[in-house]
């Protein structure tokens, strides 16, 4: 989910339309989930099996993902195959947000939530193909909507020697399909606040085009080793989104095809898996639907490190990401539209995060995320909490305790029950180029519960 996110469309493409970008992507996202206890029955494994304190994958995870959720073992039951999530909350800023920044329904500070509830179904469909898809309630915005949906098509064979995976995702979300935990979809943070105010800037691939888009893509995993994949995204008519309760004022459109693509290299020995990869994806964008004012160009290219130490006691993790995103913003900088000073930007998204595990039920987690680029004085000051300067400069650092008590298998009655509770806390030296009490008012501590069932 999104992550919703999976990761849910919450303001995609801000009112002002700039090119696509989600405001408050980069240290805030929705809560993800592709932990499904209806794999664990499919499969007859234990959520350790496939997860590193959910939902971060192992390899033998990531193998179930690319061979389309088809793995067996366990029971075949189609009704097995639905699942369900509820994640509730309570969050609280260094500084109460301003009146008109949260929904009506909720205060400005020190708030308890309902944050989602996911119903799934997720599994092999036949020997070949198999699906995860999460429809999701948004107990912040009070309504429902599609979330991640990844329908998958994959054989094994034998490619120059080697065992070879090759398949087809459609998804409707661009990196959902990825199965590194260091692309955007399923990159950390794994839950996140979306009451508290997040940064005015994002790159496109962060989450810009969840839901609203829909698209194709055929990859080959050969020999364990090299990863290959590549296709594109079109975005939904308005019809369609409105139907699955993603539409909203504001949202852009990408004309025609948008190119995606993915390469990785992967080594696994002993009980250690080292990955390294690029990503990206180009598109061009007609911002707010509004058309006679040309098109905005944007290019993301991402380079990212995965490390994994898993032994049967004690685990570690680090993911390391960097996104460099330019910006040809001829439509937005137009008069007409008004949606941006400059004609063109850049920004540069950098996230890092290091994870231990006890047993696969204590853990605690350090990450970085990192936001700079052009300044500029329409696109980054459409909230309160905005920079005068225009500045998208952010910086988050992030610690986070957790507790998974039924990763290695639920209790008596109801032995697929899986739990994680949270303690989070957000510290903002740099808060959208400000710095000082301005930046540290949006310091935010947040308590969860994430049940999977």
């Amino acid at each position: 989910m999104n992550k919703h996110n999976g990761t849910a469309i919450s303001g995609i493409c801000s009112a002002v339309g700039l090119t696509a970008i989600l405001g408050g992507v980069l240290l805030f996202d929705w809560p993800k989930a592709d932990a499904l206890p209806s794999f664990a029955r499919q499969t007859g494994q234990q959520c350790a099996a496939c997860h590193n304190g959910f939902p971060e994958l192992t390899p033998y995870g990531r193998l179930f993902k690319l061979n389309g959720y088809t793995f067996g073992g366990g029971s075949a039951s189609q009704l097995g195959h639905f699942a369900g999530m509820v994640l509730g909350s309570y969050n609280n800023t260094q500084g109460s947000q301003q009146p008109g920044d949260t929904p009506a329904h909720f205060a400005t500070n020190g708030n308890l939530a309902l944050d989602q509830a996911s119903l799934f179904y997720g599994g092999a469909i036949t020997s070949h193909l198999g699906v995860f898809s999460q429809f999701t309630y948004d107990g912040i915005n009070r309504q429902f909507h599609w979330d991640n949906i990844d329908v998958r098509y994959a054989r094994s064979l034998t490619l120059f020697g080697a065992d070879t995976v090759l398949g087809v995702s459609v998804n409707n979300n661009p990196t959902s399909q990825d199965v590194w935990n260091t692309t955007p979809a399923w990159g950390y943070p794994y839950a996140a606040s979306a009451l508290a105010a997040g940064p005015a800037a994002g790159t496109m691939i962060e989450g810009a085009w969840a839901q609203t888009v829909v698209g194709a893509t055929t990859y080959a995993y050969w020999n364990r080793l090299v990863y290959l994949e590549v296709g594109g995204y079109k975005t939904l008519s308005r019809g369609p989104q409105s139907a699955f309760g993603v539409y909203a004022n504001g949202n852009s459109a990408i004309n025609g095809i948008a190119p995606y693509w993915r390469a990785a290299l992967q080594h696994d020995w002993n009980r250690n898996s080292l990955e390294g990869g690029v990503f990206g994806m180009a598109a061009s964008v007609t911002p707010g639907w509004v058309s006679g004012s040309g098109a905005d160009h944007l290019t993301d290219v991402g380079f990212d490190v995965q490390y994994q130490y898993l032994a049967d006691r004690n685990s570690f993790s680090t993911q390391i990401s960097e996104i460099l995103e330019n910006q040809n913003l001829s439509a937005s900088s137009n008069a007409a539209i008004g949606a941006s000073a400059n004609s063109h930007n850049t920004l540069r998204s950098f996230r890092a995060k290091a994870t231990y595990y006890r047993d696969q039920t204590y853990g605690v987690t350090l990450s970085v995320a990192r936001l700079d680029g052009t300044p500029d004085l329409i696109a980054y000051t459409g909230n309160t909490t905005a920079s005068a300067t225009g500045s998208p400069n952010s910086t988050g650092i992030t610690t986070e305790l957790n507790y998974i008590p039924f990763n290695h298998g639920g209790p008596s009655f109801w032995p697929w029950l899986n739990a994680k509770f949270g303690l989070q806390y957000t510290f903002y030296p740099e808060f959208n180029g400000m710095t000082g009490n301005a930046a540290t008012r949006n310091n935010t501590v947040y308590l969860y519960s994430w049940l999977a069932f």
